[in-house]
């Protein structure tokens, strides 16, 4: 587990006894607005989840882990890789640091940890994100761990039925093959 341990936390596969902790962010409707969830989950739906679940991102094109503490082994949040795209070698990435678990460090070092396992082990070439304009802390999270902004997405998200949210893409670029395609360049 060397790529997915840190000094703090470390990412593990789900199990079968993250159902309550995963049946309670999924249904968080005010955290909706930042993913694709349109409606909630029963725990049947997420009991099949976890059950038939596999963690092969080549087959099922994400990964989700859950951001445990080391101390006391307590879940603190879940991060996550999806649009896994094998042939140009990227992934799009989200976080979620639980409420009254967040500003203690866990989302820098869970963000650093997926993005050294990514580039060193999965061998990806780039990471993205999509943050809403006003989500300063993941914007500040983000910039904090390497991303850098790329675009600019108007009016990207649906806050209401009248209201829109622009975002912000962010990227990472693998560091080794960023330095060298400038070389070549």
């Amino acid at each position: 587990m060397k790529y997915l341990s840190g000094t703090n936390i470390h990412l593990r596969a789900l199990e079968p006894e993250d159902l309550d902790i995963l049946y309670h962010s999924e249904n968080d409707s005010s955290l909706w607005q930042y993913g694709s969830t349109l409606v909630p989950y029963s725990r049947f739906t997420l009991r099949e989840y976890l059950q038939n679940g596999q963690n092969d991102i080549y087959q099922t094109r994400q990964l989700r882990l859950m951001i445990t503490c080391n101390k006391d082994k307590k879940t603190v949040g879940t991060i996550d890789l999806f649009d896994f795209d094998p042939h140009h070698r990227r992934a799009a990435i989200g976080i979620l640091i639980f409420p009254g678990e967040q500003n203690k460090g866990f989302g820098t070092e869970a963000l650093n940890l997926l993005s050294e396992y990514t580039f060193e082990f999965l061998h990806l070439h780039q990471l993205y994100a999509h943050i809403p304009q006003n989500n300063t802390y993941s914007l500040k999270l983000f910039s904090h761990c390497g991303f850098t902004q790329c675009g600019y997405l108007h009016e990207w998200i649906q806050k209401n039925a009248f209201q829109y949210e622009d975002v912000i893409l962010m990227q990472k670029i693998e560091p080794q093959i960023s330095i060298n395609s400038n070389k070549e360049a």
